[in-house]
């Protein structure tokens, strides 16, 4: 199966969080969208559970001569996540990667001052928070957002996705609550081949999402 859109991979994703669970979704949640690519996703489903909408901005860190390849992630002002087999596969140090750190510790703050537009964000002290990405590749970014929502308060975290590889959403179920990943696939390749429209989004349909359901919950 693929999606025609991000946006209809996301009312899929939001029928299937209000059918798992009970009373048609957890209660009172926020969901936060991983920028660009999950914020539609997770403006169907924010729309479909009625919820606030937020970002929760995740930078991937690349290898040292090949960026595509992540081998950690950084969100929020957790320190950043190593994936320790990666790094001992390439022969990487943390120390090695700390220019690598510093470029996308700049640019996530740079996106968070940007989609943020000058309000805070969102407090997850004891709620229920709903973390949404268009697909789950090699999860790094996924995990470093799971783990920062955790350290701002989050009482109950669900990661959900449209697609995955299926050995990366049973390796975050240590971190969320609750995986729930509409096609798990064991032969994955790409977060893109699942989609007809995959094209790359940029930060003015971010604002553009955050700010249409903001005006719905003030």
């Amino acid at each position: 199966m693929r999606f025609h859109d991000r946006r209809q991979a996301g009312r899929a994703l939001a029928s299937e969080i209000m059918n798992a669970q009970p009373g048609g979704g957890p209660e009172d949640p926020l969901v936060l969208g991983l920028p660009r690519g999950g914020v539609p996703v997770a403006a169907e489903v924010a729309r479909t559970l009625d919820a606030p909408l937020d970002v929760l901005v995740a930078r991937k860190i690349g290898a040292p001569g090949n960026p595509e390849v992540g081998v950690g992630a950084l969100a929020g002002d957790a320190p950043p996540y190593f994936d320790s087999e990666s790094l001992a596969m390439l022969g990487l140090t943390p120390e090695r990667l700390e220019p690598a750190v510093a470029r996308e510790r700049e640019e996530l703050r740079r996106r968070e001052e940007l989609y943020q537009r000058g309000r805070p964000p969102l407090d997850l002290d004891g709620r229920a928070v709903i973390i949404v990405d268009d697909g789950l590749a090699t999860g790094v970014t996924a995990r470093a957002a799971l783990r920062s929502a955790r350290e701002r308060g989050a009482r109950w975290l669900l990661l959900a996705v449209p697609v995955g590889a299926e050995h990366t959403a049973a390796a975050l179920e240590s971190e969320a609550d609750q995986v729930l990943c509409l096609h798990r696939s064991p032969a994955f390749r790409s977060v893109g081949e699942w989609y007809k429209d995959f094209r790359q989004l940029d930060d003015d349909e971010v604002i553009s999402a955050l700010g249409e359901l903001a005006s719905r919950h003030g």
